[in-house]
Parts: C-alpha cells; sequence; structure tokens
C-alpha cells in the first residue's frame, strides 16, 4: 500500500492495522484515550511555535484517533466513521441557522448567543454542558465565563470586571494574613476566576498566555543552568544575585 491523498485510502489503512498488528490490535478506548490528549497538546505547541509543516503532521495524529477509535466502535457494530460524519455535519447544519437557515444575526454575538440556546433546546440541561471537568482549570474558567456571557450573564464593561478582581485580592490578603491555609486556597482560586474573567474583555487567552510565561521562565532558567555549569558550579553552589543576573542576561539576549 502507498500514500495517497484519498480519505477512503486512509480509512483502509486503519482497517488493515487494526487486523494485521498485533499491537494496533490489542488497543481500547481506554488504552489510547490519553494519547488523544498529548496529540491534541502536541497539536496546539505547533500552532503557537508556528511551525505547520508539525501542524500538519500532529492533525495527521489526531485524525489517527478519530479513524481508530471509530474502527474499534465499528467492530462492536456501534457506530463507524460515516456516523460520525453525518453526526457531526446534521449538527453544524443544526446550529447554523443563519446560514442554512432563515434566521438573521447582526454579528458575531447573536451567532454565539443562538448556538447557546439551540443546544439548550437540543436537551441540554445548563449552558454550561460540554465543558468536560478534565480541561485544564484555566480553560475551563474561560469557557465557562464564555458560555456564560452568551445567554447575558455578564459584566456590562471590564471596569466591573475589574472591581471585582480587586476585591479578590484584598480578600485573598486577608486570608494571608489571618494564615487559614484552606481560606486562602479558596480565596486565591476565586482571584484567579477572576483574572481570567478580566481578560476575557480584551480578547486575551488565560490558558495561551501563562503557556508563554511557563516557556519564558523555562528558557530563562535553563539560560542559568548552562552558564552555571560552564563555570563548573551548580545551582546549589551559586548565590541568588548570581542567578538573576544570568536571567536578566537571558532576557536581555531575547531582546536582541
Amino acid at each position: 500500500m502507498k500514500p495517497s491523498h484519498k480519505f477512503e485510502d486512509l480509512i483502509e489503512l486503519v482497517a488493515i492495522l487494526r487486523k494485521e498488528c498485533p499491537w494496533d490490535r490489542k488497543q481500547t478506548h481506554d488504552s489510547i484515550k490519553d494519547n488523544l490528549i498529548e496529540e491534541a497538546y502536541e497539536a496546539i505547541e505547533a500552532i503557537d511555535n508556528r511551525d505547520f509543516d508539525e501542524f500538519k503532521k500532529e492533525l495527521g495524529d489526531l485524525l489517527l484517533h478519530v479513524l481508530f477509535h471509530s474502527k474499534m466502535t465499528d467492530e462492536k457494530d456501534r457506530f463507524d466513521i460515516g456516523d460520525v460524519i453525518y453526526t457531526l455535519m446534521e449538527k453544524l447544519i443544526r446550529r447554523h441557522p443563519h446560514v442554512f437557515g432563515d434566521t438573521a444575526v447582526n454579528g458575531e454575538g447573536e451567532v454565539a448567543e443562538n448556538w447557546e440556546n439551540i443546544k439548550l433546546k437540543e436537551g441540554k440541561k445548563s449552558t454550561l454542558d460540554g465543558l468536560p471537568v478534565q480541561l485544564p482549570a484555566l480553560i475551563r474558567a474561560q469557557r465557562m465565563q464564555e458560555k456564560a456571557a452568551n445567554v447575558g450573564f455578564d459584566w456590562p464593561e471590564w471596569e466591573q470586571a475589574w472591581e471585582k478582581l480587586d476585591e479578590e485580592l484584598h480578600e485573598f490578603r486577608e486570608t494571608l494574613e489571618e494564615e487559614d491555609t484552606q481560606k486562602s486556597a479558596d480565596e486565591f482560586g476565586d482571584l484567579l476566576f477572576s483574572l481570567v474573567n478580566v481578560s476575557r474583555y480584551f480578547d486575551m487567552n488565560a490558558e495561551d498566555s501563562l503557556r508563554r510565561t511557563n516557556a519564558k521562565f523555562e528558557h530563562r532558567f535553563r539560560y542559568i543552568e548552562q552558564k552555571l555549569k560552564e563555570q563548573g558550579k551548580t545551582l546549589n553552589e551559586s548565590t541568588l544575585e548570581e542567578m538573576d543576573a544570568y536571567w536578566n542576561e537571558a532576557k536581555e539576549l531575547k531582546k536582541s
């Protein structure tokens, strides 16, 4: 078999692997579910790096998981890839009445509001249904806030969200001074939630922002380790002043 650009050839390839490869044949939905999450994050990393060659590969890996899971369910006579495609198309058509029906909308805000209302009519018990608890907390916080905002539960202006953030900051500080560990943890969560809320008003993504900050920290800290290693020293053998100097050096190098 040779590579091609045809979707049906890929479906056939997955079927062959499932039948003839001992490793592929052994897999279950549970055994590869964590790999699906890993592939999704690798695709996100490729997007962040603007590495479109890598992005192409990662999308392929995600597609493989869709086909692989669909093949396993087909083997149990539950559904096949055709059912997956049909279900997706039916949902997209139903939730875009402004494209495929006679509903009129004025901007993306009304599209989002209609989307949430349609989902409730489909049997969803809450606007917040469909947000897995397994999502990273920052992503889930932002998505919950966006969904609530789509149906009108939102501060009219960002300044009001900022006032709430300021209030949560003071409450967090108070619990720290009281040395109430559990209460401090709860207030810290409220503070983070409020900070995410403010970011939405400026079209910032909290998860993306923190991921970039993590990358900056990692780059600079690794630079410190490398410079100390070149001097034959470890982190424990150096002073905070030395490490801080290399930290600032790494910052300047990144700017140049």
